[in-house]
């Protein structure tokens, strides 16, 4: 039994190889880059808030168009001689395209780079002056340094690199077929001084990048905490709002468990009926006990003191009054029968606006008025504006007051309405539905009006859940 020998593993490929394969990989994206603007042709300053600052780089291109083209021609005809036509032949095509700074930069390259060796090679054919520099005239070496200016702030930094080499191997090639009474040193200049303005511009752009970035980040950042607000106070309104719905449902169960023994006669389906609607209200309760200890945040305790109401309001704007802030208290006797989710909201609606008040207009006057009309309970906080200049007790707050009003407002199917004064005060209003007034019954008995009275308190409002 033969065996066959087990394939040598593949070892790396050889250096020539490898070498050559990264440098046409390198070659290929460097003409890609200069084949290819990496941006659209939004101009420069395109997003920026004023007027005057996304105007600013059309007046700069402006500017620098004008200037190049009169200075290029008047040295090419007085300092290298050239002809007058074709001067201005060169003068155009070499500053012309700078127009496009703001916008195309890459493709203003296209033109001027081509139009600038154009214009050395014309230049070969006049006779060198004592101080004419050559391949590039000072106005072409100014302007490609504008040019690679706008290129370093646009530009990919593989496309700036392109752009770079590219200029430094022209200048090499013409340097080596420059005549021996030719000054090259503009062939060398040219490289140097454009490395530095590349590099100034890529560090430019890249910056305003990362500005970028950070505002993006903090713009996501702020609705990220926004929501995370309005969930936190969604789910503190909701544990405040259990002790209504559990009061409901324990009064449901109690009431079932005792009809029974207040109803006499009753059939025994009868029976069988309040037994099961018993045993569900026990059920219901035992589901929003452990409902709440999920909303409730480790580490905290539940609330062991009944949820607050319209009948603590007083002593509320008692113990403001006593804070420093001057208060006042309208609270109509006849509000009528008030829902607990309405009640409980009334209250905090108005704890929540003389919190702001304390926090952003310390000492201001403030009006508290709670009204019914219409079918509907009305809250209104009135501020004026604080007695002196002075800076607030919070300079940054977390947002929860207008967020937890708005939350609680929604939830019983009201309004909220908040907004400056024009006295430099603050107002709050929130306007929130009651329940119809019931219709008096009379019955010999007296029976009919006990249960109108009760029917209300047995079944809980809707938008308490």
């Amino acid at each position: 039994m033969s065996t066959s020998p087990s394939p040598s593993p593949a070892g790396p490929p050889p250096p020539a190889d490898g070498l050559l394969s990264a440098a046409r990989r390198n070659l290929r994206e460097l003409a890609h880059g200069l084949s290819h603007a990496s941006h659209p042709s939004t101009p420069l300053l395109a997003d920026a808030p004023k007027r005057w600052q996304r105007l600013l780089p059309y007046v700069v291109v402006l500017a620098l168009t004008a200037t190049f083209i009169p200075v290029t021609i008047n040295v090419l005809t007085s300092q290298y001689g050239v002809p007058g036509a074709l001067a201005g032949a060169l003068g155009v095509a070499q500053a012309a395209p700078l127009l496009m700074l703001a916008h195309r930069p890459l493709q203003a390259w296209w033109i001027i780079f081509p139009a600038d060796i154009i214009g050395a090679l014309v230049l070969l054919a006049h006779d060198p002056g004592r101080h004419d520099t050559w391949p590039w005239p000072p106005p072409v070496l100014i302007a490609c340094l504008f040019l690679l200016l706008a290129l370093g702030l646009r530009e990919t930094r593989r496309t700036v690199v392109a752009v770079w080499a590219v200029t430094a191997a022209t200048g090499a090639v013409l340097h080596l077929i420059a005549p021996s009474d030719r000054s090259t040193g503009s062939a060398l200049l040219l490289p140097i001084l454009g490395a530095v303005v590349l590099v100034i511009g890529g560090a430019l752009r890249e910056r305003g990048e990362a500005t970028r970035r950070l505002a993006e980040q903090e713009t996501i950042s702020e609705a990220e905490r926004a929501q995370r607000t309005l969930l936190e106070e969604r789910t503190r309104i909701a544990r405040e709002l259990h002790d209504v719905v559990a009061h409901h449902m324990s009064v449901i169960t109690v009431q079932a468990d005792s009809a029974p023994y207040r109803i006499t006669g009753l059939p025994e389906p009868a029976r069988e009926e309040f037994a099961a609607i018993a045993a569900a209200a026990r059920e219901s309760l035992g589901e929003m006990r452990r409902l709440l200890s999920v909303l409730r945040s480790d580490g905290t305790e539940g609330d062991r003191a009944p949820q607050p109401g319209l009948d603590r309001l007083q002593q509320l704007v008692e113990a403001t009054v006593r804070a420093g802030l001057p208060a006042e208290l309208s609270l109509a006797a006849d509000l009528g029968e008030v829902p607990p989710a309405v009640d409980l909201s009334a209250y905090r609606i108005v704890q929540e606006a003389l919190a702001n008040v304390v926090r952003h207009a310390p000492g201001a006057h403030t009006r508290i008025s709670v009204r019914a009309s219409g079918g509907h309970l009305n809250v209104l906080v009135v501020n004026g504006p604080a007695p002196k200049p002075s800076s607030p007790l919070e300079s940054t707050g977390t947002g929860h007051g207008l967020v937890g009003m708005r939350e609680r407002v929604r939830l019983t199917g009201g309004t909220l309405d908040t907004g400056p004064l024009p006295d430099g005060g603050f107002r709050v209003a929130a306007r929130m539905p009651l329940p119809p007034a019931p219709s008096p019954a009379v019955s010999p008995s007296g029976q009919a009006a006990e249960q109108s009275a009760e029917r209300p308190s047995t079944q809980p409002p809707s938008e308490d859940l």
